[in-house]
């Protein structure tokens, strides 16, 4: 067979693939009212704003044009932010899209003139039309790994430019798509831009068919650090005083057990110890607060205005939205989602506050983040609950060492700035033209 056959072939399979998802979609539609209210039952949903997962806007549509930028969940949505004020000084309206309640939550949080949010809707023909009819956005944006067929179709048969920004592919991931690679083909190709995080990532998208691929870096490190209260800041800190604080941070199911049983055996070294537990999803609070109960730990829960005593162990920070507050709070953090086999969680907010930085061997998602970091002696890596609790008796007690390892995070932090800059130089002739300066000159927020 030649390699027009071969191509003829290719292109006839993703499209029987193609309308192959599309009737799943449809055939999956009727359910998803069941799976959407089973969702609310465990508190993974907001049930007031039910039609935004079916693509019917609670919002009206501003005047002028609209960006709709597609962030998963709070760690997409931290590197999207660093995008928003750019898009903003372009005189664009940001349509934020979420999928969790977590970052609807945090978004509620950050709200700001010119940016509105709706909780993405599902990857289905209806919702999705639904959802397009209503905000006519001139350019969609998704952040890291986001790709849903339905969506990718319609914004292509709509001609609405699709760019994935500080796009991430991992091999196995890559891996899966090849086994449908026709299917894959016939997405990858519709994408308008795709600016990747690495030279790996960007190869396994050229790979599947992107046909526009540039390397511009992770938002990530661009995005500022978590802001805080200041006064609760300075409230909190009077309370705790001079006792040893560590945080163990956006912790995950499995974790919450060890980080209890390195409090008890770290409070038997250092008398007044008061452990920070923020666990990443806080409407796990109240079940987290039941075990440390169980176990005989003393611990004021943040959601519940307690507020942490002489007798405190714990103080379950089981709150939205002030990750800031605890790591400036705490000068040693362990970070969460790597003593489970679940990818890492971004280590980069503490890097950019000073804090120590402990994490576990799990973190195969955020390789680019935690490799140089590794390579400068910016985090310390730990395997189990003895080795995190020797860890910190060091740190703690070594203040020289906690700050030697905190400025090698921060300087890894900073050396890999940039792709904020790169993305909007690539994403410049997809945007409207920024309005033109009043006077000439520089304003207060430039270089």
């Amino acid at each position: 067979m030649t390699v027009t056959g071969r191509g003829s072939a290719s292109r006839i399979a993703g499209a029987l693939l193609r309308t192959a998802y599309g009737l799943f979609a449809r055939a999956v539609t009727p359910a998803l009212p069941l799976l959407y209210r089973r969702r609310v039952a465990r508190g993974k949903e907001d049930p007031a704003r039910r039609g935004e997962r079916f693509g019917r806007a609670s919002l009206s549509r501003p005047e002028g044009p609209l960006v709709w930028l597609h962030a998963a969940s709070v760690g997409e949505m931290n590197a999207a932010d660093a995008l928003i004020a750019p898009l903003l000084a372009r005189g664009v309206t940001v349509l934020l899209t979420t999928g969790t309640l977590t970052s609807a939550r945090i978004a509620a949080k950050r709200a700001r003139a010119g940016v509105i949010h709706q909780f993405v809707p599902y990857d289905t023909p209806a919702g999705i039309g639904r959802f397009l009819d209503h905000w006519r956005p001139g350019l969609a944006l998704t952040v890291e790994s986001e790709i849903w067929p339905t969506t990718i179709l319609e914004l292509d048969r709509r001609r609405i430019p699709l760019a994935i920004v500080s796009a991430t592919l991992s091999d196995r991931s890559a891996r899966g798509w090849a086994r449908v690679r026709p299917f894959a083909m016939e997405l990858f190709s519709r994408m308008t831009l795709c600016l990747a995080q690495t030279d790996a990532d960007a190869d396994r998208m050229r790979a599947l068919g992107a046909p526009r691929v540039h390397v511009t870096g992770n938002l990530k490190f661009d995005a500022p650090p978590p802001d805080c209260d200041r006064d609760e800041l300075e409230r909190l800190s009077a309370l705790i005083g001079a006792r040893p604080v560590w945080l163990a941070a956006s912790t995950h199911d499995g974790e919450e057990e060890i980080v209890a049983e390195v409090h008890v055996t770290l409070a038997a070294r250092l008398p007044g110890l008061i452990t920070l537990l923020a666990p990443r999803h806080p409407e796990r609070g109240d079940g987290i607060a039941g075990m440390l109960r169980a176990r005989g730990i003393a611990l004021a829960q943040r959601s519940r205005g307690e507020d942490p005593t002489e007798d405190t162990g714990i103080y379950l920070a089981d709150t939205i939205g002030e990750m800031g507050l605890f790591l400036r709070l705490a000068p040693v953090a362990f970070i969460g989602k790597s003593l489970v086999p679940e990818g890492g969680q971004n280590p980069l907010e503490a890097a950019r506050l000073d804090t120590a930085i402990l994490s576990g061997p799990h973190v195969f998602n955020l390789e680019d983040l935690y490799a140089p970091l590794i390579a400068d002696g910016g985090v310390e890596i730990v395997a189990d609950a003895p080795l995190l609790a020797d860890a910190l008796a060091d740190l703690l007690g070594d203040p020289q060492a906690r700050a030697a390892q905190a400025r090698a995070a921060r300087k890894v932090a900073a050396r890999g700035s940039g792709a904020l800059a790169s993305t909007l130089e690539a994403l410049a002739p997809l945007l409207p033209p920024a309005p033109a300066s009043d006077a000439p000159g520089c304003t207060e927020d430039a270089p």
